[in-house]
């Protein structure tokens, strides 16, 4: 816009001989106002636009020195929780322990039904009062199958897949879910966690043949991916091996770490193509059956691979008959350490359970 300039003597614009209307002194004053802050003199319409704020606005209200209106802070993620939480909801921490006990007789025979009474749990030598008590627990499984393919175990591979085959069919359930390992100088899921019986049991009779044993790799990779299956299923490893580990990555101690952390139990199943100690890896047995051990678990040793559909029945049978025990240990267990479980049961019986497990964060 183009202002005409002001001039003290007759203005163009008026025609000659008409008289010239004089202007009010507030209204030139607005004219000249107007015009400088058209043409953006510094300072005058800086102090003109801060006349206008209103100093009892909040201050995402309020301008900003360039003028422009300063936006409201967005809420952060942890302000939004809180408001969260504010609103009613109901936060609870939850530290339950669960542990699978499988009771056997002296003949090695599953002992159901037998009541909450019979049973003592001790974390760290103090008993736990048992706030969860199911005598044949109905939580799904995750079952990894894990398959020794190297050459030293390639002699009884036959065996062992028809074996492992007939278990698949026996073993899933509806909800349970189980996935094929080949193990050698790798890992190798052959078969993702599926119901599919068809497709399971033609995973067991592909199995790629390898060279080394990982046996360490196998419970470590196995474990955790069990771990990521969830917390309120059943995990279970069983390994089919001739235990002669030689080719891991992971060493013992970070195996079982682990194992223990996922929760899982391990069955194992030593095929030994020797039978003389003085000929086979026995360092790799003992190994096993530590981990057996500390992740609640049984180990077989079959004299023939003509056993394996005995031992497979006999893991289903126990699996099945399982008792869960479950508590909030007291007092409450500092974060990130390992605690002892002990459970104890009346009666001449074989108690198998998890011997240890590792807190998490608190």
């Amino acid at each position: 816009m183009r202002l005409s300039p002001l001039v003290l003597g007759r203005d163009p614009g008026i025609p000659a001989g008409r008289k010239r209307t004089s202007h009010s002194t507030g209204e030139v004053l607005l004219f000249v106002l107007a015009a400088v802050l058209m043409l953006g003199i510094p300072g005058v319409a800086a102090n003109f636009s801060r006349a206008q704020d209103k100093p009892n606005r909040p201050p995402w209200a309020q301008k900003s020195k360039d003028g422009s209106a300063v936006k409201k802070p967005a809420a952060s993620d942890d302000d939004a929780q809180e408001a969260g939480s504010q609103r009613g909801s109901i936060r609870v921490n939850v530290n339950l322990v669960n542990v699978l006990v499988s009771v056997l007789d002296e003949h090695n025979r599953p002992a159901p039904d037998l009541p909450r009474e019979a049973f003592r749990l001790l974390e760290e030598g103090v008993e736990q009062k048992i706030d969860i008590f199911e005598s044949e627990t109905q939580l799904p499984l995750d079952l990894a199958l894990m398959i020794d393919a190297s050459l030293s175990a390639h002699k009884e591979i036959a065996f062992e897949e028809d074996a492992a085959a007939h278990f698949i069919r026996q073993v899933l359930r509806p909800g349970d879910r189980l996935a094929v390992y080949a193990v050698d100088e790798n890992v190798t899921q052959v078969a993702g966690f599926s119901d599919n019986i068809a497709t399971l049991q033609s995973a067991v009779h592909h199995l790629p043949n390898g060279a080394g044993t990982s046996i360490y790799d196998a419970i470590l990779l196995g474990s955790r991916s069990l771990e990521r299956r969830g917390e309120d299923r059943r995990h279970v490893i069983i390994l089919v091996t001739d235990a002669g580990e030689t080719t891991s990555s992971a060493d013992f101690d970070a195996a079982r770490k682990e194992a223990v952390r996922s929760g899982s139990l391990l069955y194992t199943i030593v095929i030994r193509p020797v039978k003389n100690e003085s000929g086979r890896n026995t360092a790799g047995e003992h190994a096993l059956e530590t981990i057996t051990d500390t992740m609640g678990g049984a180990m077989f040793f079959p004299d023939a691979a003509q056993e394996l559909d005995a031992i497979f029945d006999r893991i289903n049978r126990e699996l099945r008959t399982q008792y869960r025990l479950g508590y909030y240990p007291n007092p409450r267990s500092p974060a990130n350490t390992y605690r002892s479980i002990e459970v104890k049961v009346s009666g001449k019986y074989q108690v198998r359970h998890r011997k240890s497990y590792l807190t998490g964060p608190q």
